[in-house]
């Protein structure tokens, strides 16, 4: 699988605008959501290759979303990573077994997420 299309669902602006910039920079299309809700709709219309979730966010949590887009059938072929605040073991296990495929804390080092992502391709 290639990941030329990638769907950002953050709450922050700012982690938005950051990973957006990095990623078009690489040559990656890029697709925003601001929320767990969103982002699962966007997901389903737009069939992304890649999904960067965030965890903490108003509403539907990240981990919330990832389980529901590992669950059905239209999204769960779409890999998600995981890229939060929370750096516990305990998060990153509980992360994973929503169905992330990885699991990444903030501040996301850029060399690092982009090797993730080429590892996937």
């Amino acid at each position: 699988m290639t990941v030329k299309k990638v769907l950002i669902v953050d709450d922050s602006p700012t982690e938005r605008f950051f990973l957006t910039d990095l990623l078009r920079k690489q040559g990656y299309d890029v697709l925003t959501a601001d929320s767990g809700e969103l982002g699962i709709a966007v997901a389903k219309t737009d069939k992304p290759d890649l999904i960067l979730m965030d965890v903490v966010m108003p509403g539907l949590n990240g981990f919330q979303a990832t389980r529901q887009l590992s669950r059905n059938p239209e999204t769960q072929a779409i890999p998600v990573i995981l890229c939060t605040t929370k750096g516990q073991e305990t998060d990153r296990v509980w992360g994973m077994r929503q169905g992330a495929v990885e699991y990444l804390v903030k501040p996301v080092v850029a060399q690092e997420l982009l090797a993730k992502i080429k590892a996937l391709g």
